[in-house]
């Protein structure tokens, strides 16, 4: 009888909801990706910033021709270093100007050149050079009132750091070969409206480019934060819920079979935060299930309007006496967004964060499409099939579920080198799944929530 409660008991703790913490995605660390993070410099993403601050002020309207000051001289500035590292990789890192005439606005007050720096290191595996990987700082800056173009605007966090965290990224990476493609960009504009961003992503739609995900960094410099807290050991990953670009049509569909917390940018985000907690020790990626901070904005809500997967870094705890402040001393506070207030350290952490996360999907084979229910009636199992991929390295499939009240993956299986599976004994009704394709060195894709199958 002993014996028979104890079987009981441990039967029962097996059925057991699991915690709600994150499956990992991948069997084993990438050597590459270690590698990449190994060589990713906080002296080097210090002096970035530090000579972009010298620039005095990179206002999106400032001085265009002066050799030293002004946004024209850290552009010209910053096409030379990924010159730079380009001629390092051997010429694989292919350095453009985006140039555009960027009309007036209510923002922006007079028409003007804007020039995107962008870096491109193609992918090299036939089947997935077209799958994009962008990530992206902006590189002008401002003080109040923002209309003034000619006071010191040294932006060292707003966005110093986040267009140092793209250039060392660039330099690192670029040495190594990837599956997929990925862009390495710098805008200008985000303080006016997101222009240069919204640009770059307006012509990558009417080009029909595959970009399968981008990434953001905002903000991503400063570990005390206005509140008093110091924190060096997270950043705050943002994503939405709800698609900007959904349809009344998807609207529809997922008011039938929920997915609120499953869109293309939430699985981004989930895998984000493992790719980049399963490579740094004690570093956290806290999800924040919004698309950015309350009523605020940044260079990663164009992709989103255009029906891509986006996501924005940030740190936790900021200091709104170092945004788009005037550089002074009030009653014993000091303003203005300045490099001693910069913790270099914490910027090649967030760095690492974004490498691993890019490099893992550069690597791994696209997500599953035509993810779906084999059908829409009620059944005790679930049945999932997809659409076979195309690359030559592909091992197979893993499936992934957890409780539909759970943020995070619970429980996964792998099925092998199939397109359809038998889940016994979970129902859809309870579950939420994804699809995700690994290749025979154990890189994983993104997750592929499943799509509704009209009813049979």
């Amino acid at each position: 009888m002993k014996k028979l409660l104890m079987l009981s008991f441990i039967v029962s703790l097996l059925l057991l909801p699991v915690a709600a913490q994150q499956v990992q995605i991948s069997a084993r660390p990438n050597p590459q990706i270690e590698k990449i993070l190994s060589e990713i410099s906080a002296a080097d993403i210090e002096a970035n910033i530090r000579k972009l601050v010298s620039f005095g002020t990179r206002h999106t309207l400032s001085d265009q021709e002066s050799p030293v000051r002004g946004i024209g001289a850290a552009r010209r500035w910053i096409k030379s270093e990924f010159d730079r590292y380009s001629r390092e990789s051997g010429g694989r890192l292919l350095v453009v100007e985006d140039e555009f005439i960027q009309p007036a606005t209510q923002r922006f007050p007079r028409e003007a050149k804007l020039v995107n720096i962008v870096a491109t290191l193609p992918g090299e595996q036939s089947e997935s050079k077209d799958r994009i990987y962008v990530v992206s700082g902006h590189y002008d800056s401002i003080c109040s009132p923002f209309a003034d173009t000619e006071c010191d605007a040294p932006g060292a966090n707003d966005d110093a750091s986040g267009t140092a965290a793209v250039m060392e990224m660039a330099r690192v990476m670029s040495k190594y070969r990837f599956d997929a493609t990925i862009v390495f960009m710098t805008v200008p504009g985000e303080e006016q409206g997101l222009l240069g961003a919204r640009h770059w992503a307006e012509e990558g739609k009417k080009k029909n480019l595959n970009i399968a995900a981008m990434f953001t960094n905002d903000i991503i410099g400063n570990t005390l934060g206005g509140n008093g807290v110091r924190d060096n050991r997270r950043v705050r990953l943002f994503s939405e819920g709800v698609p900007t670009a959904e349809t009344a049509a998807e609207a529809r569909t997922r008011q039938s079979v929920g997915g609120e917390n499953d869109s293309p940018s939430r699985q981004l985000a989930r895998y984000i935060k493992e790719m980049g907690e399963r490579y740094l020790n004690n570093f956290e990626v806290t999800l924040v299930f919004r698309r950015d901070r309350y009523g605020r904005g940044g260079d990663h809500i164009p992709f989103l309007e255009r029906g891509w997967a986006a996501v924005r870094f940030t740190e936790p705890n900021e200091d709104f006496t170092r945004q788009h402040q005037r550089v002074r001393e009030e009653n014993g506070i000091r303003y203005g967004d300045v490099p001693e207030m910069v913790d270099f350290d914490y910027v090649a952490q967030v760095t690492r964060v974004n490498a691993a996360a890019l490099a893992g999907m550069a690597l791994a084979p696209a997500a599953p499409s035509g993810v779906r229910f084999r059908t829409a009636r009620q059944e005790y199992d679930t049945v999932l099939a997809w659409q076979k991929n195309a690359e030559p390295d592909l091992a197979g499939y893993r499936i992934l579920w957890r409780e539909t009240h759970q943020p995070f993956w619970q429980r996964s299986v792998d099925v092998g080198d199939v397109t359809e599976y038998v889940l016994k004994g979970l129902s859809k009704d309870d579950y939420f799944f994804a699809v995700q394709a690994i290749d025979r060195d154990g890189n994983a894709s993104v997750p592929s929530f499943p799509r509704l199958q009209q009813r049979q």
